[in-house]
């Protein structure tokens, strides 16, 4: 959210780094920014790629899919709150921006 004009391609970038850094799976939470991600990521030799709208999809998603001894790095700006999805995996109570626990 903070990226301005260098969004669309800061986003991309990531994607095409996910790739040479031998990451198995990407999963892009959100909308257009989040596509431009996930395509990058694809196109540059991801094995898997996931698009999904919200942080609650994510989480469950990556609970089916997880194995003991994967590792996850959640990356966004605050604005996200993809800690929820950190929160989620990880047992924790899930918490919006004012650090109130959501259902």
């Amino acid at each position: 959210m903070e990226l301005g004009d260098e969004a669309v391609e800061a986003h991309r970038g990531i994607g095409r780094f996910a790739a040479e850094s031998g990451i198995d799976l990407v999963v892009a939470v959100g909308g257009d920014l989040a596509e431009q991600l996930a395509l990058a990521a694809g196109a540059a030799g991801v094995p898997e790629v996931a698009m999904v709208g919200d942080n609650k999809t994510a989480a469950a998603f990556l609970h089916g899919v997880l194995q003991p001894g994967d590792k996850v790095l959640v990356k966004a700006s605050r604005g996200g709150q993809l800690w929820q999805i950190a929160q989620s995996l990880t047992g924790q109570p899930v918490t919006d921006l004012s650090g109130r626990h959501l259902p």
